[in-house]
């Protein structure tokens, strides 16, 4: 089977290695826009259209399935992607976990990009999943495009920056932005207190994964003696390796030993 991913950058990565997880057999498609990004200062309209642009790059290479790894995209330019790919190619959106989150009582803290936070989008999640529960927004500027371009300084600015916004109870942590998932650990060195019970951290990775291969009518298989699964890269359309800032990352370190570039 072939699970295809498309993100402004390496923000897929998480979901990528989730996907693996699940199906060490699947080949990947990894489609992003280095030549576009970041996506989330543009107008709702260009970035559709560049949406749309990767997303296809990613389509012709027939995957059973499309996972749009990106909160942003997923807010704006979802309907567009469905349209244009569905029925043939299903399209799995990246939603923050704010349900199970609030599942689990309060509070709970949401960081994410400035352009979500407070956004009507986030806000009518919270209003259907987490009412009544103790709900902080926590907007995290520079945070993405740290992760991104794998600038450790940056990273460690904009996490502590988020941090000392984060009300010092907080049961659980929602990531989201995708390219947060990758520094998850540090997110959480961060904002768990001495003395108070772990932080709980959710993403969205696992969750879209096993989406995806519910939607292509595939299951979850760990057999070790699976073949050497396939790993095809898109760089805003041309196809090249993994860019070196992922492999920073234990995710796309992990892709890159179990798939041979293609």
């Amino acid at each position: 089977m072939k699970i295809a991913l498309m993100d402004s950058g390496i923000g897929l990565l998480a979901a990528a290695a989730a996907v693996r997880r699940l199906r060490p057999d699947a080949d990947l498609v990894l489609s992003s826009d280095p030549d576009g990004l970041p996506w989330g200062p543009r107008t709702p309209e260009d970035l559709t259209e560049r949406a749309v642009a990767v997303a296809e790059a990613a389509a012709a290479h027939r995957p059973d399935a499309l996972i749009v790894a990106c909160n942003t995209a997923s807010v704006h330019a979802l309907p567009a992607l469905r349209a244009r790919l569905e029925p043939g190619i299903p399209v799995i959106g990246t939603v923050p976990a704010i349900k199970p989150a609030a599942a689990g009582g309060g509070p709970v803290a949401i960081w994410a990009t400035p352009g979500t936070t407070g956004s009507p989008y986030q806000r009518g999640l919270i209003d259907e999943f987490a009412r009544g529960i103790d709900v902080t927004e926590v907007p995290c500027p520079g945070l993405a495009d740290a992760v991104q371009y794998a600038d450790e300084q940056a990273i460690d600015e904009t996490i502590a920056a988020a941090a000392a916004l984060t009300p010092r109870d907080v049961r659980a942590v929602v990531l989201g932005c995708t390219h947060y998932e990758l520094v998850a650990e540090r997110i959480r060195a961060a904002v768990q207190q001495p003395g108070l019970p772990p932080l709980v951290l959710h993403g969205s990775a696992g969750a879209v994964a096993a989406q995806a291969l519910r939607r292509s009518g595939a299951r979850p298989s760990t057999d070790p003696a699976a073949s050497a699964p396939g790993l095809t890269v898109l760089l805003s359309g041309r196809a090249e390796q993994l860019p070196r800032t992922a492999l920073t990352y234990a995710e796309g370190r992990m892709l890159a030993e179990t798939s041979p570039a293609i």
